[in-house]
């Protein structure tokens, strides 16, 4: 897929534990762990509004974009 999902970053910088922003946004501190790691496979629009209020930032802080991991996951040398 080569999206990376800084999450864990933009909390430390912002110095918000998990579990204030899984309260804020009405998700499980579970949910938001894999969201944080990376391992779901979408995101709804309005959680991520919610993360974004939360934390004052811009998608784009949060979600990034590897070509590298990309090529891995498509099985390209």
């Amino acid at each position: 897929m080569g999206i990376v999902v800084r999450l864990d970053l933009v909390l430390a910088r912002k110095k918000v534990k998990s579990k204030e922003l899984a309260a804020f946004i009405g998700i499980t501190e579970q949910n938001l762990s894999l969201l944080k790691s990376g391992k779901v496979r979408g995101v709804r629009f309005d959680t991520l509004s919610k993360i974004c209020e939360m934390l004052e930032c811009q998608p784009g802080d949060i979600l990034e974009f590897d070509p590298s991991q990309a090529a891995e996951e498509d099985g390209a040398p």
